[in-house]
Protein backbone atom coordinates (compact mmCIF):
# COMPACT_ATOMS: atom_id res chain seq x y z
CA UNK A 1 0.00 0.00 0.00
CA UNK A 2 1.40 3.35 -1.01
CA UNK A 3 2.35 5.31 1.80
CA UNK A 4 0.30 8.51 0.43
CA UNK A 5 -2.61 7.27 -0.39
CA UNK A 6 -5.70 9.32 -1.10
CA UNK A 7 -7.41 8.01 1.99
CA UNK A 8 -4.78 10.12 3.57
CA UNK A 9 -5.87 13.02 1.94
CA UNK A 10 -8.88 15.50 3.85
CA UNK A 11 -10.14 18.56 4.11
CA UNK A 12 -8.79 19.21 7.08
CA UNK A 13 -5.33 18.39 6.19
CA UNK A 14 -5.47 20.21 2.78
CA UNK A 15 -6.94 23.14 4.62
CA UNK A 16 -3.78 23.00 7.49
CA UNK A 17 -1.19 22.80 4.91
CA UNK A 18 -2.85 26.26 2.93
CA UNK A 19 -2.58 27.52 6.27
CA UNK A 20 1.07 26.97 6.37
CA UNK A 21 1.99 27.93 3.12
CA UNK A 22 0.12 30.74 4.00
CA UNK A 23 1.82 32.15 6.91
CA UNK A 24 5.08 31.45 5.03
CA UNK A 25 4.39 33.79 2.10
CA UNK A 26 3.28 36.40 4.59
CA UNK A 27 6.21 35.86 6.71
CA UNK A 28 8.52 36.54 2.80
CA UNK A 29 6.48 39.26 2.15
CA UNK A 30 6.94 41.18 5.64
CA UNK A 31 10.21 40.43 5.70
CA UNK A 32 10.82 41.65 1.46
CA UNK A 33 8.20 44.97 2.79
CA UNK A 34 10.46 45.87 5.68
CA UNK A 35 13.63 45.69 3.56
CA UNK A 36 12.43 48.30 1.20
CA UNK A 37 11.62 50.64 3.74
CA UNK A 38 15.90 50.57 4.53
CA UNK A 39 16.47 50.27 1.01
CA UNK A 40 14.62 53.26 0.00
CA UNK A 41 16.18 54.95 2.71
CA UNK A 42 19.90 53.87 1.99
CA UNK A 43 19.15 55.02 -2.06
CA UNK A 44 17.54 58.43 -1.30
CA UNK A 45 20.81 58.80 1.01
CA UNK A 46 23.10 57.69 -2.01
CA UNK A 47 21.52 60.40 -4.48
CA UNK A 48 21.86 63.20 -2.17
CA UNK A 49 25.25 62.73 -0.90
CA UNK A 50 26.27 61.96 -4.69
CA UNK A 51 24.38 65.04 -5.59
CA UNK A 52 25.88 67.14 -3.04
CA UNK A 53 29.35 66.19 -4.41
CA UNK A 54 28.60 66.85 -7.95
CA UNK A 55 26.39 69.23 -7.63
CA UNK A 56 23.64 68.27 -10.03
CA UNK A 57 20.96 69.09 -8.55
CA UNK A 58 18.73 67.66 -11.07
CA UNK A 59 19.79 64.43 -9.54
CA UNK A 60 17.71 64.99 -7.21
CA UNK A 61 14.49 64.32 -9.38
CA UNK A 62 15.68 60.32 -8.84
CA UNK A 63 14.65 60.33 -5.05
CA UNK A 64 10.87 60.46 -5.96
CA UNK A 65 11.14 58.09 -8.77
CA UNK A 66 12.74 55.70 -6.13
CA UNK A 67 10.12 55.96 -3.60
CA UNK A 68 7.31 55.54 -5.79
CA UNK A 69 7.76 52.75 -7.83
CA UNK A 70 8.71 51.26 -4.07
CA UNK A 71 6.66 52.78 -1.96
CA UNK A 72 4.21 51.36 -4.57
CA UNK A 73 5.77 47.99 -4.01
CA UNK A 74 6.15 48.34 0.06
CA UNK A 75 2.01 48.94 -0.19
CA UNK A 76 1.41 46.12 -2.81
CA UNK A 77 2.98 43.70 -0.09
CA UNK A 78 1.11 45.37 2.58
CA UNK A 79 -1.97 44.75 1.02
CA UNK A 80 -0.64 41.07 0.41
CA UNK A 81 0.12 40.43 4.10
CA UNK A 82 -2.91 41.80 5.70
CA UNK A 83 -5.40 40.07 2.86
CA UNK A 84 -3.48 36.76 3.91
CA UNK A 85 -4.41 37.56 7.43
CA UNK A 86 -8.27 38.61 6.57
CA UNK A 87 -8.30 35.22 4.91
CA UNK A 88 -6.94 32.94 7.61
CA UNK A 89 -9.06 34.50 10.37
CA UNK A 90 -12.36 35.03 7.90
CA UNK A 91 -12.25 32.40 5.91
CA UNK A 92 -10.05 29.39 6.79
CA UNK A 93 -10.26 29.14 10.65
CA UNK A 94 -14.03 29.04 10.46
CA UNK A 95 -14.30 26.17 8.00
CA UNK A 96 -11.28 24.45 9.98
CA UNK A 97 -13.75 25.06 13.05
CA UNK A 98 -16.43 23.85 11.14
CA UNK A 99 -14.32 20.42 10.21
CA UNK A 100 -13.03 19.89 14.11
CA UNK A 101 -16.36 21.09 15.37
CA UNK A 102 -15.00 23.72 17.43
CA UNK A 103 -16.91 26.48 19.22
CA UNK A 104 -13.56 29.06 19.67
CA UNK A 105 -11.73 30.73 16.95
CA UNK A 106 -9.30 28.97 15.16
CA UNK A 107 -6.08 30.55 14.67
CA UNK A 108 -6.65 33.06 17.40
CA UNK A 109 -3.52 34.80 17.05
CA UNK A 110 -4.98 36.74 14.09
CA UNK A 111 -7.53 38.31 16.21
CA UNK A 112 -5.60 38.81 19.48
CA UNK A 113 -2.67 40.78 18.00
CA UNK A 114 -5.21 42.68 16.74
CA UNK A 115 -6.62 43.84 20.31
CA UNK A 116 -3.45 44.27 21.72
CA UNK A 117 -3.23 47.73 23.69
CA UNK A 118 -1.35 50.47 21.99
CA UNK A 119 -1.91 48.47 18.48
CA UNK A 120 -3.36 51.97 16.97
CA UNK A 121 -1.19 54.30 18.07
CA UNK A 122 1.70 51.79 16.73
CA UNK A 123 -0.24 51.34 13.59
CA UNK A 124 -0.28 55.45 13.43
CA UNK A 125 3.68 56.18 13.90
CA UNK A 126 4.51 53.48 11.33
CA UNK A 127 2.21 55.24 8.54
CA UNK A 128 3.90 58.49 9.82
CA UNK A 129 7.19 57.37 9.17
CA UNK A 130 5.95 55.35 5.78
CA UNK A 131 4.73 58.84 4.57
CA UNK A 132 8.14 60.89 5.87
CA UNK A 133 9.99 57.84 3.43
CA UNK A 134 7.80 57.80 0.53
CA UNK A 135 6.14 61.19 0.45
CA UNK A 136 8.03 64.18 2.90
CA UNK A 137 11.65 62.58 1.71
CA UNK A 138 11.15 62.66 -1.72
CA UNK A 139 8.85 66.43 -1.37
CA UNK A 140 12.30 67.27 0.27
CA UNK A 141 14.28 66.69 -2.77
CA UNK A 142 12.08 67.92 -4.56
CA UNK A 143 11.62 71.26 -3.27
CA UNK A 144 15.77 71.43 -3.11
CA UNK A 145 15.59 71.19 -6.75
CA UNK A 146 13.09 73.85 -7.15
CA UNK A 147 14.99 76.22 -5.20
CA UNK A 148 18.54 74.95 -7.30
CA UNK A 149 19.71 77.43 -9.91
CA UNK A 150 19.55 74.91 -12.61
CA UNK A 151 16.03 74.58 -12.61
CA UNK A 152 14.66 73.94 -16.69
CA UNK A 153 10.94 74.05 -17.73
CA UNK A 154 11.04 70.18 -18.80
CA UNK A 155 12.92 69.06 -15.10
CA UNK A 156 10.20 71.35 -13.55
CA UNK A 157 7.57 69.98 -15.46
CA UNK A 158 8.92 66.06 -14.76
CA UNK A 159 8.92 67.28 -10.81
CA UNK A 160 5.42 68.49 -10.75
CA UNK A 161 4.01 65.20 -12.32
CA UNK A 162 6.20 63.62 -10.01
CA UNK A 163 4.94 65.22 -7.14
CA UNK A 164 1.26 64.49 -8.51
CA UNK A 165 1.81 60.73 -8.40
CA UNK A 166 3.65 61.31 -4.70
CA UNK A 167 0.17 62.75 -3.53
CA UNK A 168 -1.49 59.56 -5.02
CA UNK A 169 1.00 57.12 -3.42
CA UNK A 170 0.75 59.24 -0.23
CA UNK A 171 -3.38 58.86 0.16
CA UNK A 172 -3.17 55.42 -0.68
CA UNK A 173 -0.93 55.58 2.23
CA UNK A 174 -3.50 57.20 4.58
CA UNK A 175 -6.35 54.93 2.67
CA UNK A 176 -4.74 51.84 4.04
CA UNK A 177 -4.30 53.00 7.65
CA UNK A 178 -6.55 50.12 9.71
CA UNK A 179 -8.73 51.40 12.58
Amino acid sequence: MPVNSTDDVTEGKILLTEYDRLKEEQKARIGFRDNLLYFTLAAATAVVAITVQSGQFRLLLSVPVICLILGWTYLVNDEKVSAISYYVRDQLGPRLGELASTHGTMFGWEVYHRNVAGRTMRKRLQTAVDLFAYLVLPMVCTAAFWCSPTVQPLLALTSLVQTLALIVLGWQFLRRVER
